[in-house]
């Protein structure tokens, strides 16, 4: 191959540098820019004229070269014309005039002054602008082009593999492509090889000053970003500063009380009915209750355990002694509606991770099946197989919405709500906040402190002494 000339090699360097652009981008663009050197050199093609960048691309496409790696390479050259305004070169110069000809090419200093040798140099002919101003008029629609409207197909490709990898739950991966995904269009497709600091800076002010999102939706932008910049695209990310935050409120959940508890409940069907009193006796998240398979329930000890929880955390919870009888006739069903599965050859239930592949018949086991399994099968696309899957979230979320509605309760309740009401009502009758911690779940005992605010306050106003108490 080629070497580049110092004349043009140093300068170039000094570019990318101002540009801002890290070592490994800056080792890609320096050998693109030798590949289109030695590619002018062979079919005699004028490096700074832009017609030689189209017919480059043109090699690199029947090289097999893929779209991305001919856009870095684009973007290598334009570089180099952009780098030529600062420099006295014919556009018309091929490889050898310009390698041959030690006069032909001289670095412009940054005060705008010349060295002696091209002071000596004859002015260009008045017909003809300066080199610099054609080069600079040619390239910048390109440039512009270039630097924006760029594909993010690896970008998102590799954000999958990368959370999949780390076993990130798939609401994460959702969360997280659609955050990259809003962070494309604003910065309007720009080649994520260009990506930096700021682009994340202004996207988050654009987030609180324009859009007005919430501070928690701020802050898993700023989190899907983070891992974006330094899982995927393997760049530092830097301190951020100077964004403007949007204001993060206190946020009190909504507790329902027993008798609205219970005016749900009646407005409830089996299975969403027997789902609901798990949320509130147990104090499960949604998903958590879902999850939960036969061989979670230990009947024998009165132990629920809810295993891969928030965090990727396991815990035991009591089982309710009021619903024993419920969650032993909903086991039976279980049986039965397995029964029929395996008289019907079905392929087995969805195991968590790669566990069917190192267990093959555990699929068809029944302690690994549902406890809540879904009405009907689920056909998979990739393979002629059907599973069965646990009840869709949204059965339930609607059906304690109605219930709600046709309970005329005058507070917004969801599935969650029972939750915080099961952590509340436990405050409220004196239980300790760590029994209350563990029970829900949480890394953080202040997590579980914002309960204390949706219980009134049993402190004495007057203070006391602890020798003036009654002796019992």
């Amino acid at each position: 191959m080629l070497k580049l000339p110092e004349k043009i090699n140093q300068p170039f360097q000094q570019f990318l540098i101002n540009k801002g652009l890290s070592d490994k981008d800056r080792s890609f663009y320096n050998k693109w820019l030798r590949f289109y050197w030695d590619f002018c050199q062979k079919y005699h093609h004028p490096a700074f004229d832009q017609s030689s960048l189209a017919l480059f691309l043109t090699k690199l496409g029947e090289k097999g070269q893929s779209e991305a790696q001919r856009k870095q390479a684009s973007m290598a050259i334009t570089f180099l014309y952009e780098m030529s305004s600062t420099l006295n070169v014919n556009k018309t110069n091929t490889v050898s005039d310009i390698t041959n000809s030690p006069s032909s090419l001289e670095l412009a200093k940054g005060n705008g002054s010349t060295s002696q040798n091209s002071q000596d140099k004859p002015p260009p002919l008045k017909h003809e602008p300066p080199v610099n101003t054609i080069i600079s008029n040619s390239i910048a629609p390109l440039h512009s082009q270039l630097i924006t409207g760029a594909s993010w197909v690896f970008v998102f490709n590799t954000l999958e593999s990368e959370i999949k990898m780390r076993h990130y739950s798939p609401k994460t991966l959702k969360a997280y492509r659609g955050w990259t995904r809003r962070f494309q269009t604003f910065t309007k497709s720009k080649d994520y090889q260009l990506l930096a600091q700021k682009d994340v800076i202004d996207f988050l002010s654009y987030l609180a000053v324009e859009k007005q999102v919430s501070a928690s939706s701020q802050n898993q932008a700023f989190n899907a970003l983070l891992f974006l910049f330094k899982q995927v695209l393997k760049t530092e990310f830097g301190e951020i500063s100077g964004v403007v935050r949007a204001k993060r409120t206190t946020y009190i959940p909504t507790v329902l009380s027993r008798r609205e508890i219970d005016l749900i409940f009646d407005h409830l069907d089996d299975p969403v009915n027997l789902i609901a009193k798990l949320l509130y006796g147990c104090g499960l998240r949604l998903f958590e209750c879902l999850n939960l398979r036969v061989q979670d329930f230990n009947f024998d000890e009165g132990v629920l355990t809810i295993h891969n929880a928030k965090g990727k955390k396991d815990r035991t919870v009591p089982i309710p002694n009021s619903i024993v009888a419920d969650l032993q006739n909903q086991l039976q069903k279980v049986v039965v509606i397995h029964e029929t599965d395996l008289k019907a050859k079905y392929s087995g239930t969805f195991l968590p991770e790669q566990l069917g592949n190192k267990y093959k018949n555990a699929a068809k086991e029944f302690v690994w099946q549902w406890f809540f399994p879904a009405q009907s099968l689920t056909s998979l696309t990739n393979v002629e197989e059907k599973r069965r899957y646990h009840i869709h979230e949204s059965v339930v979320q609607k059906a304690i919405k109605k219930a709600v509605g046709y309970s005329c309760i005058t507070k917004r309740a969801t599935a969650h709500t029972l939750r915080h009401s099961f952590a509340s009502h436990l405050l409220q009758a004196n239980y300790d906040i760590r029994t209350i911690q563990e029970l829900l779940g949480h890394s953080d005992v202040r997590t579980t402190m914002i309960y204390t605010h949706t219980v009134q306050s049993r402190t004495l106003k007057q203070t006391k002494s602890p020798l003036d108490f009654d002796q019992d």
